[in-house]
């Protein structure tokens, strides 16, 4: 006799991945810029200045860039999954899935 089976794996919506990518970009941004010396640091690396933030983040290859500043940083990293509830490996995956979806 068989055992029955589940669906099986889910097939994600790609819309739906890059929405889900974009919200915790834009979440990490948010903690970012919460900390003043974070977010010098990284204004300082992205030559971007304060007023234009907020443009710059409607922009994808911005928001991959955030990711990649947290990223980079095991501690921030760390502190902001914790604060966020978040799986330090969703980092990973959102920087992948705002990746697949940059038009080159």
């Amino acid at each position: 006799m068989k055992t029955p089976r589940g669906p099986g794996p889910r097939k994600v919506d790609p819309k739906a991945r890059q929405e889900a990518a974009t919200a915790l970009a834009i979440t990490a941004l948010s903690f970012v810029a919460a900390d003043p010396e974070h977010l010098g640091r990284f204004l300082s690396l992205t030559g971007i200045g304060p007023e234009s933030i907020r443009a710059a983040a409607r922009q994808p290859g911005f928001l991959l860039g955030v990711l990649d500043y947290l990223a980079g940083d095991e501690a921030l990293l760390l502190a902001f999954a914790n604060q966020n509830d978040f799986d330090p490996e969703d980092v990973q995956r959102a920087r992948a899935a705002l990746a697949d979806g940059e038009v080159t």
